[in-house]
């Protein structure tokens, strides 16, 4: 498998079709805007493996001056054509100057590339000293199916193996925390029963009305060390 994909325009196509509506995407947005709180004032972002840009324009609502990657020049033409400031370029050796961004976002990014480690150090070397990291990535090779090979991705994590990730490209590890907790068993159940890419699929709106008050609730939880089926990490570069 090559070490880093782009992707697919059919894909690409999916995303942009139910990301407004579909419950995970939602809840993803909700978890950077709550993140995005944490800071004093807005400044300068990288959204790393942007996508259709949908990170990107959650952090031009909140002020950031946002600068979106992806590999997949379909994916920068369709970032482009809802306003978002896009390139080209692949998450190992990121087209951008060092020591430049407050924030760093990689979302769903790093489980797609064999050197996640060269990645991750990509990331150190683009924040500006005292710099934010977010990450996310799927959680628990426990998990793994057909469902995580329909998606291109070649490994999930544990928080121990997320951890060791971001403090090896020299970040310090602020925060890991698990979401999907109350889904995992569902999920799990699900995925494990057919290798269609359910993530990216139109779900009935009864059930993604469920699936989003199901993770909104997980929300109001107390934090909790127990693994869902994704992981998100906060560090910062020091200095």
């Amino acid at each position: 498998m090559p070490s880093a994909c782009p992707v697919d325009t059919i894909e690409l196509q999916r995303i942009a079709r139910i990301e407004n509506d579909n419950w995970w995407y939602r809840e993803r947005r909700e978890i950077l805007s709550a993140e995005l709180l944490r800071f004093s004032v807005p400044g300068n972002a990288v959204d790393i493996g942007a996508a259709a840009g949908t990170g990107s324009r959650v952090l031009a609502e909140h002020g950031w001056q946002a600068t979106a990657i992806d590999l997949s020049p379909d994916a920068v033409a369709l970032a482009r054509a809802h306003g978002v400031e896009a390139y080209v370029g692949d998450a190992r050796y990121l087209p951008l100057p060092p020591c430049e961004y407050d924030l760093a976002l990689a979302l769903d990014v790093l489980e797609h590339i064999e050197e996640d480690a060269r990645a991750a150090a990509e990331i150190t070397r683009v924040l500006k000293p005292g710099g934010i990291a977010l990450v996310s990535v799927p959680c628990d090779m426990a998990l793994w199916s057909a469902h995580d090979v329909a998606l291109g991705r070649v490994r999930r994590y544990t928080r121990q193996a997320l951890a060791e990730l971001v403090e090896g490209a020299g970040l310090v590890l602020e925060r890991v925390w698990s979401r999907g907790l109350l889904l995992r068993p569902f999920l799990r159940r699900l995925r494990h029963r057919t290798a269609r890419r359910e993530d990216l699929a139109p779900l009935h709106p009864l059930a993604n009305e469920a699936l989003r008050l199901t993770a909104a609730l997980e929300r109001r939880l107390p934090p909790c060390s127990w693994p869902g089926t994704r992981l998100f990490a906060r560090a910062r570069r020091p200095g």
